[in-house]
């Protein structure tokens, strides 16, 4: 299903649009809604996972135990490689130059930087643009836990558990065991520097995301029982969410206003509301917008999301570099020279592992055709 991986090809282009300091971002930063590309690259992730993991946890759960370690394992070293630099080049950059766009992703490590370097290894201390790779390692790592589950009792408890954890996430659980890990580990991170996704609401996306793979493995797909009538209601509330966040209400449904119920690192009440209409209305659409998404570049860039991923944060970081003062954002020349840059980098660096990967796909068939038959 090619059209999956052109999905993280767009959520990946979405996110780097997003994330790269240019006027664009301020048209790509939740246009349709409060619906962002980091919900669509994580529930897509997840579903992916779900797929192509599912098989294994039916047939043998200790080799599945292992592949998704393996996976969490080199995710994890990509994390390392990414605060490395960040703490070596990026930080020694900020320091020097004193660009304060830099500077503030990075204050408490150039305050701290035992503390920072030992938190971050440990998955607490994320700084801004370094925290979806360890919420990724977290959820991939408890994966074969709830497939194992998801076979054995069935999803129900599964989701159940994720929705207790969703709605303890809104009562402060994650302030509450914070403090713990503060207090044991001795490290003295603030709440704000650990990241600022709210790990125990965002695990509501991606345990939909395994939920809904495993469906669509067994040709069950829930969204496909969904009646007519319902997918008319939730477009009517994409169309809402799409006015209230674009303030076209009046002032007193804005995003400001709904404040915390539509808080994406929280995932809110609301905005949970948006994601699942959402959801429905695109699977609904799914035939049309696989036409139009099922293409390059974002065929071959979400076949190689992770090396993307961290692509694009090195393209972000080296845009952050070039702002000087008080300006937030590239212009003219500088903007647009810098995302032709990024572009091209990323689309080289995709087909490059793709290259590599399908070589090795032809180099394990053409060993197994030459080994000898053993009758």
């Amino acid at each position: 299903m090619p059209e999956l991986d052109a999905l993280r090809g767009l959520f990946l282009v979405w996110m780097t649009f997003t994330h790269m300091p240019t006027r664009f971002s301020d048209f790509v930063n939740q246009p349709f809604g409060f619906v962002s590309s980091a919900e669509g690259f994580v529930f897509m992730s997840a579903l992916l996972v779900s797929r192509v993991y599912l098989r294994d946890a039916q047939q043998n759960e200790t080799g599945l135990r292992g592949k998704l370690w393996r996976r969490t394992w080199k995710i994890y070293g990509y994390h390392l490689l990414m605060l490395a630099f960040a703490f070596t080049v990026a930080a020694a950059f900020a320091a020097r130059t004193h660009r304060p766009a830099l500077s503030n992703l990075l204050d408490f490590y150039l305050a701290h930087p035992v503390d920072a370097i030992i938190g971050s290894a440990l998955l607490i201390y994320c700084p801004p643009l370094l925290d979806i790779l360890p919420m990724y390692v977290i959820f991939l790592f408890f994966t074969p836990v709830a497939l194992s589950i998801s076979i054995r009792y069935g999803w129900k408890w599964i989701l159940a558990g994720s929705g207790f954890l969703w709605l303890a996430a809104q009562f402060g659980l994650r302030e509450f065991l914070h403090n713990i890990v503060v207090h044991l580990t001795h490290l003295p991170i603030p709440l704000q520097e650990t990241g600022a996704f709210n790990l125990f609401a965002w695990q509501g996306v991606w345990i939909i995301g395994l939920w809904l793979g495993a469906k669509s493995m067994e040709s069950e797909m829930p969204l496909a029982r969904v009646p007519g009538w319902a997918v008319a209601v939730c477009g009517a509330v994409c169309a809402f969410f799409f006015e209230v966040r674009h303030g076209w209400l009046g002032p007193h449904l804005t995003q400001q206003t709904l404040g915390m119920q539509v808080d994406k690192w929280q995932v809110g009440p609301l905005r949970l509301i948006n994601l699942a209409a959402c959801l429905i209305v695109c699977y609904w659409l799914r035939r049309y917008l696989v036409r139009l998404i099922a293409r390059e570049p974002f065929l071959t860039l979400g076949k190689a999301s992770l090396q993307v991923f961290c692509a694009h944060l090195f393209f972000v970081f080296a845009g952050l570099a070039l702002l000087y003062g008080d300006i937030p954002q590239l212009h003219g020349f500088r903007a647009y020279g810098m995302l032709a840059l990024t572009f091209t980098g990323l689309f080289l660096v995709a087909s490059r592992e793709v290259k590599i990967r399908r070589a090795e796909r032809m180099a394990a068939v053409g060993a197994t055709q030459d080994s000898p038959i053993v009758s």
